[in-house]
């Protein structure tokens, strides 16, 4: 006579045990749910790379497969209640190449982002993206360009060609300068990489602002609920006539300006107000 049950059985015991433990974590454990929210979007967005792939295939490596990815995309934001408010658009230049920078906070910009992508347009991103499964294989396909940041003479030669790329192509490309994302609800030194771009190709230079998540979503507290974020589009920086020399000041320039928006948007009720009263908030960081 068995007195334990199979191994079958005990898998079915502990499949019925997780799903009664998940709703009373969901329901008991912020912590949980910002894991499960976090786990959910990533695993949701690999899945849809999956889709896009084989629609994105038919053209090959091409920057119009971004509308595609982008409209696989737009509905994520509905799925957590996150409301996204443009403004600016119209500032746009309506038919020529330029360089795009904007803030970067978190995975989440990839919301903002889609809401506002101009045509022909691609980010530039760092190379580990490429073999990230199913969405390394779909950004690859949508022209995205990837860059090995650790080897700085490669990362100057890609520029180059992106350069050239620009104005062959009519292309425009999104630059996060900072770097790397900032989840402090400020804004980290720009990079000077995307200011040398647009001065190599002489093409304006569009910045984006991106609110302060801090009302909805933040790391180091484990926090993720419904929200609002707001995308400002700010008016083109003109590089025409500018040399290398010249790069530096057009960095702190467009930095300061973009900082100035960060921080009137993220205290509007539109994103992080009470954070930005805390210490080492957006109102302590340096220029």
């Amino acid at each position: 006579m068995e007195l334990w049950p199979g191994a079958g059985t005990l898998l079915l015991l502990l499949f019925l045990l997780l799903l009664l433990l998940l709703p009373t974590l969901w329901f008991c454990s912020p912590s949980a749910k910002y894991f499960f929210k976090m786990a959910f979007y990533n695993g949701w967005i690999l899945f849809l790379a999956v889709l896009a792939i084989p629609v994105c295939a038919v053209r090959g490596r091409n920057v119009e497969n971004m509308k595609i990815l982008r409209l696989m995309l737009l509905h994520i934001k509905y799925l957590y209640g996150i409301r996204v408010e443009v403004r600016g658009a119209h500032h746009f230049p309506p038919s020529q190449p330029y360089v795009v920078v904007s803030n970067h906070q978190s995975s989440l910009d990839l919301l903002g982002m889609m809401e506002v992508l101009p045509g022909r347009c691609v980010p530039i991103a760092k190379r580990e993206l490429l073999w990230a499964g199913s969405a390394g294989l779909a950004c690859w396909l949508a022209g995205v360009i990837f860059i090995d940041r650790k080897r700085t003479g490669d990362a100057i030669s890609v520029m180059s060609e992106v350069a050239q790329t620009l104005l062959t192509q009519d292309v425009r490309v999104w630059v996060f300068p900072e770097g790397t994302r900032n989840h402090n609800g400020s804004m980290l030194p720009f990079k000077r990489g995307a200011f040398h771009l647009a001065v190599q190709a002489q093409v304006p230079i569009v910045p984006i602002v991106m609110s302060s998540y801090q009302d909805f979503y933040c790391k180091k507290e484990r926090r993720f609920t419904s929200g609002r974020c707001q995308v400002r589009v700010l008016p083109p920086v003109p590089t025409e006539g500018l040399t290398p020399d010249d790069v530096p000041a057009l960095a702190d320039r467009v930095r300061h300006s973009m900082l100035t928006v960060f921080r009137e948007i993220s205290t509007d009720g539109r994103g992080g107000g009470d954070y930005l009263k805390k210490p080492g908030g957006v109102g302590e960081a340096r220029l």
